[in-house]
């Protein structure tokens, strides 16, 4: 009888554990992976789409894609986690494994806020398709970017889509009848990062004539008169709402007995082993605390490292063959700025007592580095 190792979610950080598992294992093994989705998004792009620089097939894949590679794959909704019995209820079926891993990342729950799903989105493909389609009919007025909810995945993400969507507009010439501001609920731009982060991105803010307020926490959104309401008794009003919502962990997960007090999966900050051995999660589910006090950024260069480390692990438990491994904490992004650059940071996370990462100037080369990790990826993993 084959082994089963099961993996939850078909984003970073499970199709790249599949792929290393796959080959790392024998045919002995069966590695399934589950997802409701049938396409794979890389989610970096999305900012590409939303200034019409890409188009969803460019930036997709079929998961099924990954049967060709020797990797099940089973679309549907996943209906409960079993997490004791490494079991999980797939389209009314149940499906056992040897090894779980969980990396179905975030939910995002704007109905939290009421009337902000009047705005316009860009961390999926169907929400940005309408953001781009927007914002190539708008002529003037007052742009609002918003994130509701200090913790999101992709920290840099909001501010780059203001950053591209300054570019946008003077690239069609209506950026002297358009005012941007930016309302923050988190302290400063990447804060996680360092202070020296933060004032580097509220500078080329500022550079762009983009208005900036942190600590403003949205509570309500008046579509009919088209205006902001803050718990700081501030408001404003927009013509056009660019939003990031708030996040969550899937249903299943909260209720698989996995969830600790950050709201999100704990697991092993080294390991992402889970409280229950041969259960694992990675990636945007999870709520790793680092030493000053904020949480690990939920990102997918995170959720990349930390697949290695699960593949090669079970691997090792499996096989006998190499050596554990330990996830370090090393991420690093791409910061798009828009005309064809971008900036570049990279550092260790678990660095004590803070966090130390180094920021590159932003240039072309920066850009192309990312266009070229955009091909990478796509080549690499299907």
């Amino acid at each position: 009888m084959r082994r089963s190792i099961v993996i939850l979610g078909g984003g970073v950080g499970g199709v790249i554990t599949a792929n290393l598992l796959r080959k790392k294992l024998s045919d002995e093994y069966e590695i399934t992976l589950i997802d409701r989705e049938t396409n794979h998004v890389f989610a970096p792009s999305l900012l590409w789409l939303m200034t019409g620089d890409r188009n969803a097939e460019k930036i997709s894949r079929p998961l099924s894609r990954l049967k060709r590679k020797g990797i099940e794959f089973i679309q549907g909704e996943i209906e409960q986690i079993d997490a004791q019995n490494r079991t999980v209820i797939v389209n009314g079926e149940n499906i056992s494994s040897d090894y779980l891993i969980i990396s179905l990342g975030a939910v995002l729950t704007p109905e939290e806020i009421s009337g902000l799903e009047t705005g316009f989105s860009f961390y999926d493909l169907k929400e940005t398709e309408r953001l781009k389609q927007k914002l190539w009919e708008f002529q003037k007025g007052r742009v609002v970017v918003v994130t509701a909810s200090p913790v999101y995945k992709c920290p840099a993400a909001p501010y780059e889509a203001a950053m591209l969507i300054h570019a946008f507009f003077q690239k069609r010439g209506i950026r002297p009848q358009v005012t941007m501001s930016f309302y923050a609920a988190e302290p400063a731009p990447l804060a996680v990062a360092g202070t020296n982060v933060s004032e580097g991105v509220q500078q080329m803010l500022r550079e762009r004539d983009i208005s900036y307020y942190p600590q403003h926490q949205i509570t309500k959104v008046d579509p009919d008169k088209r205006e902001l309401y803050f718990a700081n008794g501030v408001h404003d009003s927009y013509d056009l709402l660019v939003y990031v919502a708030p996040h969550k962990p899937p249903r299943v997960v909260q209720e698989s007995g996995l969830v600790g007090k950050s709201g999100w999966v704990t697991v092993d900050r080294h390991t992402l082993e889970t409280k229950i051995p041969g259960v694992y999660a990675i990636g945007d589910v999870t709520g790793i605390p680092l030493e000053l006090g904020k949480p690990l950024p939920k990102a997918g260069v995170f959720a990349h490292g930390q697949a290695k480390v699960i593949a090669n692990n079970i691997a090792h438990k499996i096989t006998g063959e190499g050596q554990q491994i330990e996830f370090n904490g090393h991420g690093e992004c791409f910061i798009e700025i828009g005309n064809n650059k971008a900036g570049f940071a990279r550092g260790n996370f678990y660095a004590s007592p803070a966090p130390t990462v180094k920021v590159h100037q932003p240039g072309i080369r920066w850009h192309l580095g990312k266009i070229a990790f955009e091909k990478s990826w796509f080549r690499t993993w299907f």
